[in-house]
């Protein structure tokens, strides 16, 4: 039986598992039989919506990210004490896993992007490959209560260390500690659906210009709806996680107030219509600046209208660099929350669009690469030669 690819991904945020399924989807396409694995906090709904083929999943926390209070902020110290208690055990908990892998018949780990992935794939003997924009070192070395954890960022740097390459993606920082870097275009989900389509299957109106508010699993609490359901120039349209459940069949893909439309997601991708979808239907996106929208919106000519959300060092690389690849500007939380989105949407649509259009294929850059790693043959071990008689 041909060797499983196993992935080991973030559970912080759906960033680190969307561009993985990517990945996944693309190495599937090239090779459906290729058996992969998922070990990951995040979400399993995400990974059977999405994910075109079989995957072995099974829930494990491969890093604790940093602590969102909500999808604006974070808690800094509890960040970096959760980060140190869990990284102080990473050997114990990396040889725990050499199990799971004989299981599953690994033959490669690829890392998005936890130091524990390189750490098992050191305790297993099996060549790991990292995958991402920025590194977890990089994030921590930026908060000063890192000062109190002094094992923490060189138990992470040590783990990096053994990874066998890196696939850095843009808009990155923080891949010092890998010895064998490749860059790869962005990795990103693109629409598969027109406008047109998207409109008449959640039922929304095709009058005015769609704008999508994305803020991940929290949502955006204390928002003004109501003055957002009385736009006139613009559609806002929102999607929430609600169980459906036995009800499933009676429950409508989307809820209307005016102008502000709240998608029900899990109908939604009943309908046959998945989050890119909506993007790409979409003339903006209201969000927080992360790789995942941002790559999105990149991928399906989306402008991007962002606020500031809180010390995340990854925020300000992204910030600088948008303006090369899509339109972008910056609204206030003042603004955001009192639904005073309108001339912010008119002044950013009125932006000219990048001439170059930017590169979204990593997904079959990097399982190009994966799949040839994984045919490699392995390393025979090295010992003593032995004697000749």
């Amino acid at each position: 039986m041909a060797a499983a690819i196993v992935f080991y991904i973030s559970g912080h945020g759906f960033g680190h598992a969307a561009r993985s399924i990517e990945v996944i989807n693309a190495i599937l396409a090239r090779r459906p039989e290729t058996r992969v694995g998922v070990r990951t906090a995040a979400p399993r709904w995400l990974f059977d919506l999405t994910v075109r083929g079989k995957v072995a999943f099974s829930t494990l926390e491969t890093d604790t990210g940093v602590v969102q209070i909500d999808a604006l902020n974070l808690d800094e110290a509890d960040s970096i004490r959760r980060a140190s208690s869990f990284h102080s055990d990473l050997v114990t908990r990396a040889a725990s896993e050499t199990r799971v892998l004989r299981e599953l018949g690994a033959g490669l780990i690829v890392g998005d992007i936890p130091p524990l992935a390189f750490a098992v794939g050191a305790a297993a003997g099996i060549p790991s490959i990292g995958l991402g924009n920025f590194t977890w070192d990089w994030v921590y070395s930026e908060y000063p209560r890192v000062r109190l954890a002094p094992s923490l960022l060189p138990a992470i740097r040590g783990a990096y260390a053994k990874a066998s390459m890196a696939l850095r993606l843009p808009m990155s920082a923080g891949f010092e500690s890998f010895s064998n870097v490749k860059d790869i275009p962005f990795i990103a989900r693109h629409a598969t659906r027109t406008r047109e389509e998207v409109c008449k299957l959640l039922k929304l109106p095709a009058d005015k210009p769609i704008v999508l508010s994305s803020f991940g699993g929290y949502g955006l609490p204390g928002l003004e709806t109501d003055v957002l359901s009385k736009f006139r120039k613009y559609t806002v349209v929102t999607t929430a996680n609600l169980p459906i459940g036995r009800a499933r069949k009676e429950q409508p893909t989307a809820e209307r107030k005016g102008s502000f439309i709240s998608v029900n997601e899990e109908a939604m991708y009943d309908s046959g219509v998945r989050y890119e979808d909506l993007v790409g239907a979409a003339e903006a996106v209201v969000t927080k600046p992360g790789y995942g929208i941002v790559s999105e919106a990149i991928a399906n000519d989306t402008a991007v209208l962002y606020t500031s959300r809180g010390h995340f060092p990854e925020y300000e690389i992204i910030v600088e660099e948008m303006p090369k690849h899509l339109r972008s500007a910056f609204i206030s939380h003042d603004d955001l929350f009192a639904g005073k989105w309108e001339s912010h949407l008119d002044k950013l649509l009125a932006q000219p669009k990048p001439k170059k259009k930017t590169e979204t294929n990593g997904a079959d850059v990097a399982a190009e690469i994966l799949l040839k790693a994984l045919d490699k043959p392995p390393k025979k071990p090295r010992g003593r030669p032995r004697a000749k008689f």
